[in-house]
Order: structure tokens, then sequence, then C-alpha cells
């Protein structure tokens, strides 16, 4: 249910982007989702013609990109995925000491007006 208050958030994040910019309408808004964050596409997807009716967001199009969790060994440096094949390991020295770089947002990535 989350997906809601995520959903209102952008949504008042994209009229804001719009208004600034002048736009008459707005034709989409992309959407990025992190892995970690628990926030499911199909749920913003199914609460955004709710959230937008009656605003210049009002027919426009939703994008959702799922962002997969990237991570930084803290021990040799190398960038990798974190997944159950590796044992969330470092696949390079199998670390487990690691910090997150990516994959823990919901980011309102563009909005694509008239």
């Amino acid at each position: 249910m989350h997906e809601l208050s995520y959903m209102t958030r952008l949504a008042n994040l994209a009229c804001e982007t719009a208004n600034e910019n002048h736009a008459k309408s707005v034709k989409k808004i992309k959407v990025e989702v992190g892995a970690m964050t628990g926030v499911l596409p199909k749920y913003l997807e199914y609460y955004f013609p709710t959230v937008i009716k009656g605003t210049i967001l009002e027919g426009s199009e939703l994008e959702t990109m799922l962002i997969p969790v990237k991570a930084h060994c803290n021990n040799c440096g190398k960038e990798y995925t974190p997944t159950a094949d590796n044992d969330y390991r470092c696949p390079s020295c199998k670390s487990i000491e690691a910090s997150i770089i990516d994959g823990r947002d919901v980011k309102l990535k563009e909005v694509i007006v008239d």
C-alpha cells in the first residue's frame, strides 16, 4: 500500500516540474524504482490514473524502470550485483564487506512535456 504514497509524491513532483517549465500538458513521466525499495512498479501503475486525475498529468503515460541493486566491494573496489548466485558476496574477492550504491531509491527520472 505504500505505493500509493510514493505515487502521490512522484505525481506532485512531476506537476511542480511541469508548472515550473510552463508546460501546457505532460506526455509521460519516467520513474526509476530500486530493487531494494520493496516498491512494486505494477502498483505504482495501478494507482497512477487515480492520483493524476484532475492534474496537468491527466492523460499522461507512466513509464517505470526497475533498477537492480549494485554494490561496491569495500575490500577490492569491484562493482557488482549481489545475488543468491554469488551468495551476495563480491565475485572477485568473496568479501561480504560492501556499500550499496544503487537500487535503494524511487526517483522521478524525467517529465516529458508539451
